[in-house]
């Protein structure tokens, strides 16, 4: 919208959270995007209601999270996106952090309760961007723990948290933010600049052909790319190379219940 709406139309924010992204790096440059374009960001504000007023103006009634304080606000056009909340059979039987979203290990995929549970994709809990792009590589991981666990073998696949999110600058022109678990950045994490033949070149290139490409790369029924026709073989948790660049032993991805099995057996 911005840059084709009417010369006094003033663009804002609104959301409930105090920040626009929980992935510190996109947020910062978000923030100062908004700040040099003129939009307001509004936090910790959550919409109640939308009405209409005396005239049949569109009318926006907002809580404020912190104090309780309830305003209205008039406004033309919004798009608003509605909270989500976990289902109430899911949260009684403990499958759900304290955020709603399946308690897995971020590694494995394999919920740190039950055993015989897995998840991926948007649904899962943790400190992680929810896109396209690390659903799908979770998939083979995923896929390997499967069958890993149905035979009994040690759940041995790790995610290494890789998640990218493409940031629009405008009609023609992006940017991309990329990171590993915990919102570590990855090496090519914004590279591109915001503007210029560079931005326009990344829209174009990577976040139109390359998302094409890619969902047309997993949408054949194969064992998806870069092996396709085969398998990925997984590293033992011992010889992980993940786990070895961050210092963590296999003990500490792996099940309870499987450490348990595998646990020496103490003698009188």
């Amino acid at each position: 919208m911005h840059g084709r709406v009417a010369a006094n139309a003033r663009i804002q924010y609104w959301t409930p959270n105090k920040e626009i992204f929980e992935f510190p790096y996109a947020n910062e440059v978000a923030l100062d995007e908004c700040a040099k374009r003129g939009i307001d960001v509004m936090f910790g504000w959550e919409m109640t209601e939308v009405k209409y007023g005396n005239v049949g103006e569109k009318i926006a009634v907002f809580k404020n999270v912190d104090s309780g304080e309830v305003i209205e606000k008039d406004f033309m056009s919004a798009c608003i996106n509605p909270p989500s909340k976990p289902h109430s059979f899911m949260a009684d039987a403990g499958l759900l952090d304290t955020k709603g979203g399946v308690d897995v290990n971020k590694y494995t995929l394999q919920h740190k309760k039950h055993e015989n549970i897995f998840a991926m994709g948007d649904c899962i809990g943790g400190e992680t961007t929810r896109t396209q792009v690390a659903a799908m590589g979770q998939a083979p991981i995923i896929k390997n723990n499967l069958i890993e666990f149905m035979h009994g073998r040690d759940v041995n696949g790790i995610w290494d948290g890789y998640s990218w999110m493409p940031f629009y600058m405008g009609h023609t022109y992006a940017a991309g933010f990329s990171h590993h678990h915990d919102f570590e950045p990855a090496p090519y994490n914004h590279a591109t600049p915001s503007h210029g033949i560079f931005s326009k070149m990344y829209y174009s290139r990577v976040v139109l052909s390359g998302n094409q490409g890619a969902a047309k790369k997993y949408n054949n029924k194969d064992h998806g790319p870069p092996h396709y026709r085969y398998s990925a073989d997984m590293d033992s948790l011992e010889h992980n190379e993940v786990l070895q660049a961050k210092g963590i032993a296999p003990e500490e991805v792996r099940h309870p219940a499987a450490q348990a099995r595998i646990a020496p057996v103490e003698t009188a």
